[in-house]
């Protein structure tokens, strides 16, 4: 016999209960981490509805990357090789400021071994006449360059101005046939003459007997004669010293200090400041003035 009444729960009962279960769920799962092993069973069977749902998404990126136009592929490419080429000019230039940097500090260097003052000068141009060894620089008369000025680079004597114009000058070189310059033997003090023999020619030292102390190896420097060259710039070194048979002077070669073929940055020696002084005052003897003698006339 069933029974005549059954007590069914009502829907706000049915949902209090759930909620109960839940929050009782919730509390395990946090504090007492009960359902570890529920949770990934549930997540590795997710995982394919997961991954089905993203498929759309994903798809339509990778389309569009395909897909991507040849216009925008060609931009991209033409900025890289721009950007490129540009650091490789960059590259190049530094390069070419680091040598150029390493040249100033050698002109510096040798600046400040000088005696006289310098003034930096920039070659333009270089004369093409194979009979005539002459370039030209940035500097002019505006710059207070004059004719018969010293031209030096880090390493020595290069020649002398011989023209000049208001933002340039021309300066001879020491190879040139025309020029020469006095000069005397770092080592022993000789005098001698040293005279340019032309493009790819040493320069001759001429007017030395066959007796002549000079020897290979020896370093030539500017003597100071004749007013042009203070005295002590290196001109040269001694490469050869021949004595050839009927001649009165020695067959003597010179190697020039400077380097004239690739210096690009030259020195302009400026006049030194001359400094007067004044004679010390002389005293006589006390002996002579005892005796009351006098000095010899003419003896100021």
């Amino acid at each position: 016999m069933k029974p005549l009444f059954t007590h069914t729960p009502s829907l706000n009962t049915r949902m209090m209960l759930a909620l109960l279960a839940s929050l009782v769920v919730f509390f395990l799962d946090s504090r007492l981490d009960y359902f570890k092993l529920v949770k990934a069973a549930l997540s590795t069977l997710v995982y394919p509805v997961q991954v089905t749902a993203s498929l759309p998404t994903d798809f339509a990126h990778w389309t569009g990357d395909f897909f991507q136009s040849r216009g925008q592929l060609r931009e991209q490419i033409t900025v890289l090789q721009a950007s490129n080429m540009l650091q490789s000019i960059r590259l190049q230039k530094m390069q070419a400021l680091e040598r150029e940097n390493m040249r100033l500090r050698e002109l510096l260097g040798s600046s400040f071994r000088l005696q006289e003052r310098v003034q930096v000068a920039e070659l333009l141009t270089i004369d093409l006449d194979p009979f005539s060894q002459q370039v030209v620089i940035d500097k002019g008369d505006n710059y207070g360059v004059y004719i018969g000025q010293p031209v030096l680079d880090a390493k020595g004597v290069m020649g002398q101005v011989t023209e000049i114009s208001p933002f340039s000058a021309r300066v001879v070189l020491l190879t040139d046939p025309s020029h020469s310059i006095p000069v005397q033997i770092n080592r022993n003090g000789l005098r001698a003459v040293v005279t340019g023999r032309g493009l790819g020619e040493s320069l001759q030292m001429d007017f030395l007997p066959h007796n002549a102390d000079v020897r290979v190896g020896d370093l030539l420097v500017t003597s100071g004669l004749g007013g042009r060259f203070p005295v002590g710039y290196p001109v040269g070194k001694v490469i050869s010293v021949d004595f050839p048979q009927g001649k009165a002077f020695a067959d003597i070669k010179i190697e020039p200090a400077a380097s004239l073929a690739t210096s690009r940055e030259v020195m302009l020696v400026l006049p030194g400041e001359k400094i007067q002084t004044k004679p010390l005052p002389v005293t006589l003897p006390s002996v002579l003035e005892d005796s009351g003698q006098q000095l010899p006339a003419g003896d100021d």
